[in-house]
């Protein structure tokens, strides 16, 4: 009988020849749990998904409250289900900026297509100015965004009109300019091993758009929902955007994307042509009610309220000589190593000692942190104790060499 691992690999897609094919068995709070019994201090929330930590109470009460009403009736837009409705009201109060139409999908990458044609069909323009190194999803229209070649160049061609700038730079801005339709950033940069603002950056490029005319799409989808300090990061930096991008936080673990906009720019999708962007599960009712849940155990309990303070505790304890820098933007962290030899070694020793963490899509030399919103002192010290020993572990190794 073959073993559920074997299954997996003949029949489960890959997208690596590396997979970590951790089996899992359960999750709950701060922990993540092996079929082999083993238990992991996840540091890294599945890339920012479960900032409440895992099955958190409030979330799986409004799961099973909804699945005893019902579960999908008809294709989004066409049946009002409670729940898009409640969370889009709390949202809207939370926001108080003028975003205060929500259109739901599934996935984060879902979001951006959506933004991305909201913005060409409000403003009648073409072009799209995106940053090298990011990442916004991995469909046609958010590859096309990328700016590695190495990634995009067996799925050429992409969707045209995309030209690309370097993030914090502002001398390159001139590049939005009146033909550009929208200009799509993160607040911090993720993938390229988490690059914050620097100079007021976001404020000039929201002055810039002012100036041509062109849209400010923030892609807050790993930034969002408390991640770094602030219930979103736009709030941190003092911007609007013209358009908001959320998703993996959001549903508390369950599958939910939303992007948002002031309503009179959201109707755009609704004439000449009418259904300009539909979607079947967007807005899944047992979904959007876990996004609810999670919105407002956040707002209620204040937890991105004490996330700066978690974020200086774990820098304070992450001192090496193999560390060359840590950058981080609250609980979202990228812990830079002296040399890219140690990374693999670092990240394997941390896995196998029992914490969860991992690596950038753009930068070999650093691993991640991004642990659920929840981590509590005693395990912020049981993970950094972890990650010290690990990266002894790797200069130990090196030195003996």
């Amino acid at each position: 009988m073959p073993s559920i691992r074997e299954l997996y690999i003949s029949h489960v897609a890959q997208t690596s020849e590396i997979s970590m094919m951790l089996e899992i068995e359960k999750a709950e709070g701060m922990y993540i749990y092996s079929t082999d019994g083993k238990r992991y201090l996840d540091l890294n929330s599945g890339i920012s998904v479960s900032s409440l930590g895992h099955r958190h109470p409030q979330v799986i009460t409004a799961v099973k409250d909804q699945l005893d009403k019902h579960l999908h009736t008809m294709v989004y837009g066409e049946h009002v289900h409670s729940p898009q409705v409640e969370f889009a009201e709390l949202l809207a109060g939370e926001l108080n900026n003028g975003l205060d139409s929500v259109y739901y999908l599934s996935s984060g990458t879902e979001a951006v297509e959506g933004a991305l044609k909201l913005a060409r069909k409000y403003t009648g323009r073409y072009n799209i100015v995106a940053c090298s190194k990011a990442y916004h999803g991995s469909t046609m229209g958010s590859e096309s965004l990328r700016s590695d070649d190495e990634f995009t160049r067996s799925f050429l061609p992409g969707i045209p009109g995309v030209r690309h700038i370097d993030f914090n730079d502002e001398a390159q801005l001139s590049k939005i300019d009146e033909h550009t339709a929208c200009i799509i950033l993160e607040p911090v940069q993720a993938e390229g091993g988490v690059k914050p603002p620097q100079n007021e950056y976001l404020k000039k490029v929201r002055n810039r758009c002012d100036e041509v005319g062109a849209l400010m799409i923030l892609d807050e989808i790993q930034t969002g929902f408390g991640r770094t300090g602030f219930l979103f990061a736009h709030k941190k930096y003092d911007v609007v955007p013209d358009i908001l991008l959320l998703g993996k936080a959001m549903g508390g673990g369950m599958p939910v994307s939303a992007f948002v906009a002031p309503k009179d720019m959201m109707m755009a999708f609704a004439r000449k042509p009418m259904l300009g962007h539909i979607t079947t599960f967007g807005g899944h009712p047992a979904c959007v009610a876990a996004a609810y849940a999670t919105l407002k155990v956040l707002v209620d309990e204040k937890l991105h309220e004490d996330v700066l303070r978690k974020e200086e505790l774990i820098r304070s304890k992450l001192k090496h000589p193999i560390i060359k820098e840590v950058r981080s933007s609250g609980l979202m962290m990228a812990v830079e190593l002296t040399r890219r030899k140690y990374l693999k070694h670092v990240v394997n020793h941390t896995i196998e000692h029992g914490a969860l963490i991992d690596y950038f899509l753009f930068n070999n030399k650093s691993f991640r942190l991004a642990p659920p919103l929840i981590i509590s002192d005693q395990q912020i010290e049981e993970g950094c104790d972890i990650l010290l020993a690990a990266m002894d572990y790797a200069q130990f190794k090196y030195t003996k060499r």
